[in-house]
């Protein structure tokens, strides 16, 4: 991290005389740590103790930093979800480690999904790149780090179709009961799912609802409602009088219009108070 360079003073005594048969002064000679002349002179070595100073002043400016970053007494807010570009479990990792220290997110949005075929992985990536967010695999990060954001998006397929609970066959399932007993109040969360509106039409993304009702029982705000109008399917779970209860996708069947809908949504959910 740091390059120092020494400069290393020697007395050398030069056993020349002059005329008058006087020893010359002794002359103080420089050798500068990595120079030509250093590495010419016999016997000339950098005091050992020079490379243990070096170190301890590395390791003491690591440390001052990872102390002021880390300080419950610092005035800052740092966001973490915004500035780190990680794998998303290290990256939730240290969101997680730095709200337990004190240190708060501001204006930070997380974006978890959970995936079968990958469809929904698709259709999370795509909302990252429009929302300017990062997603994360739901199963990387744990229940109480959701607390920690300013707002959320979540996504999950519907796979075990026409069931009563724990639709989508994923990591989701596990997590419901205790995001039930989460304390997000307030919190604005928009749930997004795919689907398959020709061979599953009946039970249309049906994990939409199922998500939206987990996150509702939180006291989450909930946001992001979609007209049904546009879609081909017959039937869902997730419809309420004329709108979908989140953000349906087609990946198998209405791909070319993702980005369309994506883009819409995401402008309707930041108008809606999502803090993008």
């Amino acid at each position: 991290w740091l390059k120092c360079r020494f400069t290393v003073v020697q007395q050398v005594p030069l056993p020349l005389t002059t005329h008058s048969h006087r020893p010359l002064p002794v002359l103080p000679m420089a050798f500068s740590a990595g120079a030509t002349t250093q590495k010419r002179a016999a016997g000339l070595r950098r005091p050992r103790s020079l490379n243990a100073m070096a170190t301890l002043l590395v390791a003491a400016v690591v440390l001052t930093a990872a102390q002021w970053l880390l300080s419950p007494r610092s005035p800052k807010e740092i966001s973490f979800a915004g500035g780190l570009r990680a794998v998303g479990g290290l990256r939730s990792a240290v969101d997680g480690a730095a709200r337990r220290r004190g240190c708060t997110a501001r204006e930070a949005v997380g974006l978890f999904y959970a995936t079968q075929t990958g469809n929904t992985e698709t259709a999370a990536g795509v909302i990252a790149e429009q929302a300017g967010v990062e997603a994360t695999d739901v199963g990387d990060i744990g229940v109480e780090d959701l607390a920690g954001y300013d707002g959320l998006i979540v996504g999950c397929p519907t796979w075990n179709t026409d069931a009563d609970e724990y639709r989508s066959g994923t990591a989701w399932d596990d997590l419901l009961d205790e995001v039930k007993g989460a304390d997000l109040a307030g919190k604005p969360v928009a749930v997004f799912g795919c689907g398959d509106s020709q061979g599953y039409g009946d039970n249309f993304c049906d994990g939409i609802e199922e998500l939206h009702e987990t996150f509702a029982a939180a006291g989450a705000k909930m946001v992001g409602y979609v007209d049904a109008g546009g879609y081909q399917h017959q039937a869902s779970k997730s419809v309420r009088g004329d709108k979908f209860l989140g953000l349906p996708l087609d990946e198998d069947n209405e791909n070319d219009m993702t980005e369309e809908r994506v883009a819409s949504w995401v402008a309707q959910i930041k108008g809606e108070g999502m803090p993008l």
